[in-house]
């Protein structure tokens, strides 16, 4: 019994020390991935040892190194009788080579252990996921809501070179009051946004949502809408003050408002009502035919106009069709650069439809709506669109609320000249509530792309 423990402990720790070798050898081959630029700066450390030494050779005038490399003959010549020149040469190579690896890396260790003392990944790992993901797509995504913020949680694991334009019409909750009591655009989609895009994301969300619960003037404001206020005051304006704020909280990507104008939203029923507020569209509870805002056709922040046109791919949605996705594009230039840019673009359509937005929604009526918005321009080549029905329990809770799944009308967005992406990209938690899966969305979005792309 003794005995037979005894190998199979043995067993086990071989094992383990097999399996920590494969390993560790493993990360120091990583280092010589191309692209890291790390291969030449060992080739000119390894040149600058070999030069200081000769620079010691010629100031003391050769003369103990001319013994020791006498001595280091004699041992080379010993070495020769016993193992023959094309063994032992390599042999020798090889030591100094693995010598100087892991002096790198162990070097590379200690720097790490100062620089990122409580960080899981090693340093290797960072830097070869920093590589990919700055060599990703330039993607622009263009909404506001929870839905925007959704799809860039799944984006930035393909790509850091991320723009997300928001809207910057909510006047509703600490957003409004906000906006009312110190005359800064809305700090909310933009601040979900942040949170989605930023490394940190599970502590930072919880603390950018965080609401007051008690003080004076604080209940009901998030922490993330005041810290955007204050940084907006501190720089002069929202777009500094995201910039600012990006750098702070290590965003993966770029945030930036639609426009800088003080936009308000206004919308006309079919019941011949006029509603003013992107809070109140939904609540007046008619059929929108027809949005706009004040002032009329805002003028579009530069940088958004620059980003939408260098983009490899722009994504429209997904998020509120009126409140969310259509006041971006009711800043005129924006509507311009995407229907003029060259780049594969689609457009995510709701998995619900929502009630006093679009109610009764088909999928081609959603393209219609931004299409009469746009003038008639094609603002994307194709239309994501979720493919499984959800659950019975999910249904029944939607439909109290007179909402259903978007019907995907085949021959009418066929007509509209739109490609369908069908796909399952729904996510659907205990309680029955329906909205996307980050990953999932991501994931078909870029093989979209892919295909989109390599088929120009």
């Amino acid at each position: 019994m003794s005995i037979g423990f005894f190998r199979q402990a043995l067993h086990s720790l071989q094992q383990k020390s097999r399996s920590r070798t494969s390993h560790r050898v493993n990360q120091w081959f990583k280092w010589l991935s191309p692209g890291l630029s790390v291969k030449r700066w060992l080739l000119i450390s390894v040149g600058g040892v070999l030069l200081a030494i000769l620079g010691l050779a010629i100031w003391i005038k050769l003369t103990p190194i001319f013994l020791m490399l006498e001595l280091l003959k004699v041992f080379l010549s010993a070495i020769a009788n016993i193992l023959p020149n094309y063994i032992s040469g390599p042999l020798v190579i090889l030591c100094g080579l693995l010598l100087v690896l892991w002096g790198q890396t162990r070097t590379v260790g200690s720097i790490t252990q100062v620089l990122r003392p409580d960080a899981e990944e090693e340093l290797i790992d960072v830097l070869l996921a920093h590589r990919r993901l700055y060599r990703g797509p330039k993607i622009v995504v263009i909404g506001g809501g929870t839905g925007l913020s959704t799809l860039l949680r799944g984006l930035k694991t393909y790509s850091a070179n991320i723009t997300a334009i928001v809207t910057v019409a909510d006047d509703g909750g600490s957003s409004g009051r906000l906006r009312q009591e110190f005359g800064v655009l809305p700090p909310g989609d933009i601040r979900n946004c942040l949170a989605a895009l930023a490394d940190e994301e599970k502590l930072l969300t919880e603390l950018f949502q965080y609401r007051f619960r008690a003080g004076d003037g604080l209940t009901g404001h998030s922490f993330g809408n005041l810290f955007l206020t204050a940084m907006s005051d501190i720089t002069g304006d929202l777009e500094r003050a995201v910039a600012a704020s990006s750098k702070v909280l290590a965003v993966r990507g770029q945030v930036l408002p639609a426009t800088l104008s003080d936009v308000r939203l206004w919308a006309e029923l079919a019941d011949g009502r006029r509603i003013e507020g992107e809070s109140n569209i939904p609540k007046a509870g008619g059929k929108v035919v027809k949005i706009g805002c004040i002032p009329e056709s805002p003028p579009a922040l530069p940088a958004a106009i620059k980003a939408i046109k260098e983009a490899d791919y722009i994504i429209i949605g997904p998020g509120s069709l009126y409140t969310s996705i259509i006041p971006n594009l009711l800043v005129t230039e924006i509507a311009e650069a995407i229907a003029e840019s060259e780049a594969p673009r689609i457009y995510v359509c709701n998995i619900m439809t929502q009630p006093g937005e679009t109610q009764g929604y088909s999928v081609a009526d959603h393209i219609r709506a931004i299409d009469a918005i746009s003038g008639g321009k094609q603002l994307f080549d194709a239309v994501l669109v979720h493919k499984k029905s959800p659950s019975a329990q999910s249904l029944i809770r939607y439909a109290q609320q007179n909402s259903h799944p978007v019907f995907l009308d085949r021959e009418a967005v066929s007509k509209l000249g739109r490609r369908i992406v069908l796909a399952n990209v729904m996510y659907e938690d205990e309680i029955g509530f329906v909205r996307h899966n980050p990953q999932k969305l991501a994931k078909v979005l870029l093989k979209w792309y892919s295909g989109a792309h390599h088929g120009k």
